[in-house]
């Protein structure tokens, strides 16, 4: 298909628990009102749910005064997400078994569907215009010849999800499973998954822990948030011990995700809200040293990090360690940033205004 003369227009859906809400963006605005359709009270019912699929995008089209170019938007997994079939679904148990719901979207609206998790298309749209631009502009206002072309998004909130954004594209893996480090090893709970430690339920339970309050009566995470900024009656201790606790767990995460992808990391999310309250540590975890064998020590990463959020370490991450380096046998002199670096920063859009853009952009790439 031949590249757009003009910007389209896709169709796009936020896919949660509770409601579904559609909208329409275009040049990665939104160009309608959102239209929200409750599905809390029938999520096991397939039929009702793809009716209010359909119902909602049709709802979207009427709305648009030029027709729509393609239906992009996120869904849970786990998915066939290049072939649009969903799987069994916790969240959403009518889709069970394999629904090829992507292909009927584009049997009934007969433009073309694309689909991917909340995670891909949330670092997908910070690379498009959230982070990723924003650090690369800073760079170049300073004169640095340094720029980012990698990025590695997480999701800190119901769940833990990741994705991978990767010299220009998503990265998806064979199995449409790239980037999901919500099942790496848990340390400190072995028999869990690393999520029971990255997540509103995970803050909430070592906030009851050290607390000593049932988890029932554990405020939500803003609340902690409150608690521990003195801004909220409560148990300071163990709303700050709550969120060293989610730090810790944080950096093992990042400091083994960052060594494979060697990118910028961007943090969402709801959690990313209360980030002042535990990336500093995040990042000084992800500094320690190993011990080796010979009595010595090793870094543990292959890179500097840096925290984006920290005024002092974003300047000094600008800065890097620029220097002209001679050309062997001749006189010229090329650019060099001797420093290897990387920096964790939080998102610059919120988070569903990310996903949106990335789904955009997703559809714009396969457009082309």
């Amino acid at each position: 298909m031949k590249i757009l003369e003009h910007a389209p227009i896709v169709m796009t859906l936020d896919a949660g628990g509770t409601n579904f809400v559609f909208s329409a963006l275009q040049n990665n605005t939104a160009v309608i009102d959102p239209v929200t359709i409750l599905v809390k009270d029938f999520t096991d019912d397939l039929n009702k749910m793809l009716s209010v699929i359909l119902q909602g995008f049709e709802e979207i089209a009427r709305q648009l005064k030029v027709a729509p170019s393609a239906i992009s938007f996120a869904f849970p997994g786990p998915a066939d997400y290049p072939n649009g079939i969903i799987g069994d679904l916790q969240n959403l148990p009518a889709f069970r078994g394999g629904v090829a719901l992507g292909k009927m979207l584009e049997n009934h609206f007969h433009i073309p569907t694309f689909i991917n998790n909340d995670g891909d298309l949330f670092v997908y749209g910070e690379a498009a215009s959230g982070l990723l631009p924003y650090i690369n502009h800073l760079l170049e206002q300073s004169g640095s010849v340094k720029r980012f072309h990698n990025l590695f998004g997480v999701t800190l909130g119901t769940g833990f999800g990741g994705g991978i954004y990767y010299n220009g594209q998503l990265f998806m893996g064979d199995n449409s499973a790239a980037g999901e480090i919500n099942r790496m090893e848990n340390p400190f709970y072995p028999n869990e998954s690393l999520e029971e430690s990255l997540c509103i339920r995970a803050l909430r339970r070592s906030y009851s822990r050290a607390s000593a309050i049932p988890f029932e009566q554990t405020p939500e995470p803003k609340i902690i948030a409150a608690i521990a900024e003195g801004k909220a009656e409560g148990n300071r201790q163990a709303a700050l011990t709550a969120f060293d606790e989610f730090a810790d767990a944080l950096a093992l995460a990042l400091v083994n995700a960052a060594s494979l992808v060697d990118g910028l990391v961007v943090i969402g999310g709801g959690l990313s809200k209360s980030a002042h309250l535990f990336l500093q540590r995040t990042v000084n975890q992800m500094r320690q040293p190993y011990n080796t064998f010979l009595g010595g020590t090793i870094s543990r990463m292959e890179v500097e990090v840096f925290n984006l959020e920290n005024p002092s370490e974003l300047q000094e991450f600008i800065k890097g360690a620029s220097q002209k380096v001679k050309v062997p046998f001749s006189d010229e002199y090329v650019d060099y940033d001797q420093q290897k670096r990387i920096g964790i920063g939080v998102e610059r859009n919120e988070t569903s205004q990310s996903i949106s853009i990335g789904a955009y952009q997703l559809a714009l790439q396969q457009l082309q």
